[in-house]
């Protein structure tokens, strides 16, 4: 078949249901060349304005992500993109991200993984633990990637600040004063060198609660979470469970202290009226904690997407995760399937074992209990990496229907 050169512009604000990106006419820089066939989904096409090329993508005709009903509405919103490692959750959660900023709506893209890809995903220096505008999209849209080491970093010099009191200081900046001071007391300072175990989900809990009362993050209506792999993301949301348990037997065992030694001081005469500002400090901490775990488990504002990709291994895992998930009363509805091969009439022997192995693992996902509910989003392989806002807005707009 002939090849056919056309001369069209890419439009990522188009509407259309169709299986692939729509493009407009008038384009003065772009050229495309494309292979049309009737039986084939193949999109097959060079852009020579920019480095991005894809040369083959395939895009389902009846996947739909439902992206009308996460679009709709100016109520704030947060989609948390979660999985197993390596399956493309960074890639997903940028491409929502870009499309949400496309469709008007003023967006945070956050990465609470401590080994980052946002910066690689948007081509873009992204660093530092501090918002930074993605340049690009239509309508603003800011990058987030949380920043453990910078956070250990103040942890450590603050342990070594005046004998100590550095650790208090710091503490008490997260409402942990009460703690510091009874580590003080017990002359226990010097742990408090290493930063403890969970720091990475405890930071990523302290921007959660800074995006519900910061009036900074005001702006956004849409922010998308592109988490740890599968381990890391269940430490963070059962986080403010345990800390509101933890905080409530804290509390218990200080209110039986005191009424205990208010007993025996009142004997002798030396009652004294309590000091409420360590209890009060802990009781807000625990209230952030329960609006934290409210907004986890909100189904208005709330949605986890798990992304995998058609192998044995990775639904399995996404089945746990699945079921995880449910156990927090974390809303989930979809699953995005990454990296599927697109069909073909002639292929190679390792080609077509490999579509075996994905149709396995496609049927897997349609016969497993916690996944089988889910809406289904089959999202293509392309022999490129999808990097720069245009290769996102280009995935998004396959993706995200």
């Amino acid at each position: 078949m002939a090849t056919t050169v056309l001369s069209y512009c890419y439009s990522p604000s188009s509407s259309s249901s169709s299986s692939f990106p729509q493009y407009t006419n008038n384009c003065k820089y772009e050229s495309l060349k494309f292979k049309p066939s009737v039986n084939s989904t193949f999109l097959s096409f060079s852009i020579t304005r920019k480095p991005f090329v894809v040369r083959s993508v395939a895009a389902p005709t009846d996947a739909t992500a439902g992206f009308d009903e996460m679009v709709s509405g100016t109520q704030r919103k947060y989609y948390m993109l979660g999985g197993k490692g390596g399956v493309g959750k960074t890639s997903c959660a940028a491409s929502l991200a870009v499309k949400f900023a496309n469709s008007g709506h003023p967006t945070l893209v956050v990465s609470t993984d401590p080994a980052h890809s946002l910066s690689d995903s948007f081509a873009q220096d992204l660093a530092g633990g501090t918002l930074v505008p993605v340049e690009g999209p239509y309508s603003p849209l800011f990058a987030l990637e949380l920043n453990p080491e910078k956070a250990k970093e103040e942890f450590r010099s603050a342990a070594q600040k005046s004998g100590g009191s550095g650790v208090k200081d710091f503490m008490d900046g997260m409402g942990l004063g009460v703690l510091a001071d009874q580590i003080g007391e017990l002359k226990l300072g010097e742990l408090l060198d290493t930063p403890p175990p969970g720091l990475d989900e405890a930071i990523a809990i302290s921007k959660v609660i800074q995006f519900l009362e910061s009036e900074e993050y005001n702006m956004f209506t849409r922010i998308v979470f592109d988490t740890a792999p599968t381990g890391h993301t269940l430490r963070l949301l059962s986080l403010p469970d345990f800390l509101d348990a933890s905080i409530g037997k804290i509390l218990k065992l200080r209110q039986k202290i005191t009424s205990a030694t208010s007993a025996i001081k009142s004997v002798f005469g030396q009652e004294q009226a309590p000091k409420l500002d360590a209890a009060d400090k802990l009781e807000r901490l625990r209230e952030r904690m329960i609006k934290v775990r409210e907004l986890f488990r909100d189904t208005s504002s709330t949605e986890f997407v798990i992304v995998t990709i058609p192998t044995v291994m990775a639904v399995s895992e996404s089945s746990r995760l699945c079921a995880s998930l449910k156990k927090e009363d974390v809303p989930v509805k979809r699953l995005i399937v990454n990296q599927v091969l697109p069909p073909s009439v002639s292929d190679c022997k390792f080609c077509a074992m490999k579509r075996k192995d994905q149709a396995r693992a496609l049927d897997m996902i349609q016969s497993d209990p916690e996944l089988c509910s889910l809406m289904l989003v089959q999202a293509p392989l392309v022999d490129v990496e999808i990097r720069g806002v245009p290769a996102l807005q280009f995935l998004g707009d396959i993706v995200w229907k």
